[in-house]
């Protein structure tokens, strides 16, 4: 490579190095979110660099959303956004008495099987695992409340095979018995299904509230669970803060 070729790439090179710098100690926590990054004018000491370049590092680490440029002020770790926000795992049961409602619950049906490969994406389970499938109704003062499609891996938790899940909701049973270190929800708005419209004593294509969550310990799928809430009947709150340092 020629020199003046040198010279021409190392601004580019520079500044991507800032950047993956300042981007490794906002990821890491040691830069938290509202913490003010060194002046512009500060790094280009430390760098040895133009403003320029500088100022192309952090260009690019606010159009990528983790910092925040403030005029006069100097740039900030961004704060989580809402989206950041995260859901708790529910207990149904206490959900309904926190309404103020009597709770009731029936087991419609239990069955051991093997995983079906179309579950495979969405439970993150392999064709062929040891799975317990529950359909469950959660009522609230004598109406439907919340109808339960819930599968646990056998092979990760397998004393839930000998749970009288009749007795006892299997969410609130894994919530006391088994610990887990990651969830994700999703959440989407659909009309009820002619099986759980007759279950959740609605007429087919009424508007409902169906949360899927799929939750791990330590990387192994514990349990994917659909809960579908009649539209009129569940309301879905989360309260966040942002993270502190």
């Amino acid at each position: 490579m020629k020199a003046a070729d040198a010279t021409a790439t190392a601004p580019a090179a520079l500044h991507q190095r800032i950047r993956s710098e300042i981007e490794a100690k906002i990821l890491s926590g040691e830069w938290p979110p509202g913490h003010r990054l060194p002046f512009e004018h500060e790094l280009t000491a430390h760098y040895g660099c133009a403003r320029m370049t500088v100022n192309k590092a952090m260009a690019s680490l606010a159009a990528a959303g983790l910092i925040e440029r403030r005029k006069r002020a100097g740039s900030f770790v961004a704060r989580p956004h809402i989206q950041s926000a995260v859901l708790r795992i529910p207990d149904i049961a206490a959900e309904v008495r926190g309404r103020g409602a009597v709770y009731g619950y029936r087991l419609i049906d239990r069955r051991e099987r093997a995983a079906r490969k179309s579950e495979a994406a969405a439970t993150g389970m392999p064709t062929g695992a040891p799975l317990l499938a529950l359909a469950c109704l959660h009522t609230a003062g004598g109406r439907p409340f919340a109808l339960e499609d819930r599968l646990i891996n056998l092979a990760a938790v397998p004393e839930a095979g000998e749970v009288d899940f009749a007795a006892e909701p299997p969410g609130s049973w894994l919530l006391e018995h088994v610990p887990w270190t990651e969830a994700e929800h999703r959440i989407q708005a659909l009309g009820a299904d002619e099986t759980a419209a007759a279950r959740l004593a609605l007429a087919p294509g009424t508007a409902c509230l169906a949360v899927e969550r799929r939750t791990w310990r330590g990387g192994e799928t514990i349990t994917f669970v659909r809960q579908t809430f009649p539209g009129d009947r569940f309301d879905l709150v989360a309260r966040f803060a942002p993270s502190e340092g």
